[in-house]
């Protein structure tokens, strides 16, 4: 076919003719290939970024930022492997423009390497999920209900809404604490009496509140001990347990109610009292 075209060509533009003409040809078929790998290679990227979040989440039931930030990642390699195949068509040296890449994904790496540690973390919080959106926590020295969990940061809101970010390395490098990882949670009070008030009688108001109150769990069953004698009154240690989220509310009103009933029944509450001499000159 080139040499039909070439033959009908006026002499002067044949000699140039037998150069073209094979070398249009040789890089229209390079062309028709490279658009058929690139389409390809998208197809499979989009196909490998969808095969991942699906594997992740039937067995592993992961997170839906994590399951995402993997199969992006998975949905990049085919592009690039993509990219360098086209480049490879078209005669470029590939292993020359890998290196140059690796530099600088080092250098980048380097000069990021904060917000890297961060996004580390971040997955691992993803991962292993030592809390949850809603759960209370305290890290990175702060305590608040978690708002939200990202690849880069977490954010708390405190007992006032007021809003706290703790970057995802801070948190991960620290000791947690998150109170709302279990169901049921320990009240811990103490009833200080007086020394002359009678210790059998206030333990049993004591217990007769817990008991009167239905949030107050059986088992463990409710302790209420001398805890110390201390320098103005008998303290009564109390124990209680009860559901997480009734934890507040459980302190808060057996701490009304026993007020109320050891007024009721004389039991004394001693408090701090000061005594001034006065002396005339």
């Amino acid at each position: 076919m080139p040499e039909e075209i070439t033959n009908k060509l006026p002499e002067g533009l044949r000699g140039q003719a037998d150069l073209l003409v094979p070398l249009i040809v040789d890089n229209g078929i390079n062309l028709v290939a490279a658009i058929l790998i690139l389409i390809v290679g998208f197809w499979l990227a989009g196909r490998a970024r969808r095969l991942t979040i699906r594997a992740l989440n039937k067995p592993l039931r992961a997170d839906e930022m994590l399951t995402s930030f993997f199969g992006s990642i998975v949905r990049y390699l085919v592009i690039i492997v993509t990219v360098l195949a086209v480049l490879g068509r078209f005669g470029v040296e590939t292993t020359s423009l890998i290196a140059v890449l690796g530099a600088a994904g080092l250098a980048v790496g380097l000069a990021l390497q904060g917000t890297l540690s961060n996004v580390a973390a971040g997955v691992m919080l993803l991962v292993f999920r030592p809390f949850r959106v809603g759960h209370f926590v305290e890290l990175g020295g702060m305590s608040g209900t978690v708002k939200e969990l990202n690849l880069f940061t977490t954010e708390l809101a405190t007992g006032d809404n007021i809003q706290i970010i703790i970057p995802n390395s801070s948190v991960w490098g620290q000791p947690l604490k998150n109170y709302s990882a279990h169901a049921t949670r320990r009240v811990d009070m103490v009833f200080g009496i007086s020394y002359g008030s009678d210790i059998d009688k206030a333990m049993g108001i004591v217990h007769a509140a817990i008991a009167a109150d239905t949030r107050c769990l059986k088992e463990p069953a409710p302790l209420v001990v001398v805890g110390a004698l201390g320098a103005s009154s008998v303290d009564l240690t109390t124990r209680v347990w009860c559901a997480g989220a009734d934890y507040w509310a459980v302190k808060f009103d057996l701490q009304k109610k026993v007020k109320e009933a050891f007024d009721a029944e004389g039991i004394e509450i001693p408090f701090p009292t000061q005594t001034v001499y006065h002396h005339n000159n």
